[in-house]
């Protein structure tokens, strides 16, 4: 599933290619990727609009258009959003796609068709935005304070942080020496310091990874060019605290992390 960098990479094509574009018609072929909303009805509301800005929030992609509406893309595990140079030239798979009033489309892929696309008229409440100056010490150790969830499940939950998924959460963890099995609140401020900088380097890290492995023919990959220290290696050695990884089950996701070196 595309976390927070690969959407921002995502959003950073579309900043350059989509802002400022009318569109001039829509085409909604996989119908419920807009339910509950009627396709046809979003095309016609989207059709005359330009997109005046693109928004990241979390995971979350909002094409901000004129008239106060917003559409609202989330690309789940195998979307793909994009502008394409010639509308007549589509994928024949694409779940929809809007054409501008230059010939030039945005283009909505999604072959396992679990991502949505939608009008919305106010932005939905998310959670804290990691790389943004309001996730500080402060504001972690407050939000943690009363939350017994392992922090691995605290940091996925996106009502209280917007964008981390499960490969940088993992990451983050493993960066910071601590178990994803420890309650949340159960960290001391001193530890919790540790893991908010971590969350930001390896999320950085991430974003510059993401953006030149998007720049490649034929898409990209998730974590792609980021090296994974536990994320995917359960088994193999630690490259920190010499024991095999552990692979555990937590929320119903895989858990990569070393138990020797994480406490």
């Amino acid at each position: 599933m595309p976390e927070l960098p690969e959407v921002e990479a995502v959003c950073r094509k579309l900043r350059r290619a989509a802002e400022g574009c009318v569109i001039a018609s829509g085409h909604i072929v996989r119908k419920r990727i807009s339910a509950p909303q009627d396709p046809a009805e979003v095309e016609t509301r989207a059709a005359g609009r330009t997109i005046e800005r693109v928004e990241r929030r979390g995971k979350n992609i909002f094409l901000h258009l004129t008239g106060g509406l917003a559409m609202h893309v989330h690309l789940r595990m195998t979307g793909n959003l994009e502008v394409i140079p010639d509308a007549r030239f589509r994928p024949y798979a694409a779940s929809a796609w809007f054409e501008f009033d230059d010939g030039r489309a945005l283009l909505f892929e999604d072959p396992r068709g679990l991502g949505t696309l939608r009008l919305i008229d106010e932005l939905p409440e998310l959670g804290i935005e990691p790389l943004s100056r309001g996730f500080s010490d402060a504001a972690l150790t407050r939000m943690t304070a009363e939350s017994r969830a392992p922090i691995k499940l605290f940091l996925m939950d996106q009502t209280k942080i917007a964008g981390i998924g499960n490969i940088y959460a993992a990451e983050a963890l493993w960066r910071a020496r601590i178990s994803p099995l420890r309650p949340a609140n159960s960290l001391s401020p001193a530890r919790l310091s540790a893991l908010r900088r971590d969350i930001a380097a390896v999320l950085r890290d991430g974003v510059k990874s993401a953006v030149l492995a998007y720049s490649k023919p034929g898409g990209f990959k998730e974590a792609e060019q980021l090296q994974l220290n536990v994320y995917g290696r359960e088994g193999e050695t630690c490259f920190r605290g010499g024991a095999k990884i552990r692979r555990i089950i937590q929320g119903g996701r895989s858990t990569y992390y070393c138990g020797r070196c994480q406490r």
